[in-house]
């Protein structure tokens, strides 16, 4: 599979199970000529692998078609962390409503730690397809692998696709958890020598590169 169509299928995945809706999201890979991103305002029902957007680092188109106005945080990420081989970035309902209220996400269930902290951060506001918006988000993501962009959604990197589109899903899982134990009461928050505990452990978690399954 090219990265074209494994972007194209991803993109259509995150639709398919609410993770985004209409034109909201996109997604990039990182290649060996820049990065490959989704394109502006396109649904993923009328998407094609050849749509994607091929970008240099310096921010200049390589193919036909307009990138998706946030190019600029999948290029200034890759510029800055050489660990991303794919970025998501979802409008997916949870996190977006815990990043409206501005609130980083706690360490209350030790999957918190999967995105390589004790928490997860919520950026500062900034206009959508801006560079300010682009400083904020690496600001957040700090060392990380996923954040909450202010009003807006959440991001989620990781060295190839399939971890990105799975850390994704599992940040909007535990918002929508922490959201619901909210509402019942004060969650208990792990302590940062449990969530140091987790975070290492997830350095060593998971299957072998030869068994994973592709997406």
């Amino acid at each position: 599979m090219t990265a074209a169509e494994a972007l194209n299928d991803a993109l259509r995945w995150l639709d398919e199970r609410g993770l985004n809706a209409g034109t909201s999201g996109n997604l990039s890979i990182r290649v060996d000529d820049g990065l490959l991103v989704t394109p502006s305002a396109i649904p993923p029902s009328e998407l094609s692998p050849e749509r994607m957007v091929l970008l240099g680092l310096d921010g200049a188109c390589r193919s036909d078609g307009v990138p998706t106005s946030e190019w600029r945080i999948h290029r200034d990420i890759y510029l800055a962390r050489p660990d991303a081989g794919a970025i998501v970035h979802t409008h997916s309902t949870y996190a977006t409503a815990l990043a409206s209220l501005r609130e980083n996400l706690p360490p209350f269930h030790y999957q918190v730690a999967k995105a390589g902290g004790r928490e997860i951060v919520c950026s500062a506001y900034a206009p959508y397809g801006t560079q300010e918006l682009s400083d904020a988000v690496k600001a957040a993501l700090g060392d990380r692998r996923a954040c909450l962009m202010a009003n807006h959604g959440m991001l989620a990197l990781g060295p190839d696709l399939q971890k990105a589109v799975s850390l994704a899903l599992e940040v909007e899982v535990l918002c929508r958890q922490y959201l619901i134990a909210r509402a019942a009461g004060s969650p208990v928050l792990l302590t940062d020598e449990q969530m140091d505990i987790a975070r290492d452990s997830f350095l060593t978690y998971g299957q072998p590169e030869s068994r994973r399954v592709p997406l």
